[in-house]
């Protein structure tokens, strides 16, 4: 008695499902080359009010974004950033360091500077920050614990090539906390002005 057995197929399928992913995979990528970039930007910092009393002196920092663009001029963004205050004299005691670090996220707009492929930089957006107060041996006297910011930015995005862009930009940042000294607690006003040089790679 023969029997018969139908051709098996489930390599053929698994051969098509393979292409057809790879298909959709390279026109994804293709639809989204350059939507994205990173940037990496230091920062001098030059304080505007006096945190709890604390005299604050400049400043510097660091910060990482990665960015998509979901329209032709608008992209969102969102990042890591670390700064840094010395102070002198502050309600804490002296020779403090007021370090600022947490999350940046929010909006960013380019706008075309006539014929010329330099772009004109403006950002908007939100931070979830603390304020860490240290002595001088790095020990954590306070934390404000992390809570909600704002910051504006303008500047210029410059092409050095094909991928990077030079982005100096003026930065103005405000986070406010709260500080419990024993029975007490006070409120925390960190505001500043950043002038910072990014440097950014689209991809």
């Amino acid at each position: 008695m023969k029997h018969f057995f139908p051709p098996r197929r489930s390599g053929s399928f698994f051969l098509i499902g393979t292409l057809t992913f790879c298909l959709v995979l390279a026109s994804f990528v293709s639809n989204a080359q350059n939507r994205w970039s990173v940037e990496f930007r230091p920062g001098f910092n030059l304080p505007t009010s006096d945190a709890a009393d604390g005299d604050l002196k400049n400043g510097f920092g660091l910060e990482g974004t990665v960015a998509y663009r979901f329209l032709p001029n608008l992209s969102a963004y969102a990042g890591w950033s670390w700064n840094r205050f010395g102070s002198k004299e502050s309600f804490a005691g002296t020779d403090l360091d007021f370090e600022e670090t947490g999350y940046t996220y929010g909006l960013q707009f380019l706008y075309p500077l006539g014929a010329s492929e330099t772009s004109l930089l403006l950002r908007a957006g939100g931070l979830w920050n603390h304020v860490e107060i240290e002595d001088d041996d790095g020990n954590t006297l306070f934390d404000t614990g992390h809570g909600f910011g704002w910051q504006v930015e303008a500047g210029l995005s410059i092409p050095l090539a094909e991928r990077f862009r030079l982005q100096p930009s003026v930065r103005y940042r405000s986070f406010s906390g709260g500080l419990e000294i024993g029975p007490f607690s006070r409120d925390l006003d960190f505001k500043y002005i950043s002038l910072g040089l990014g440097l950014s790679y689209i991809f």
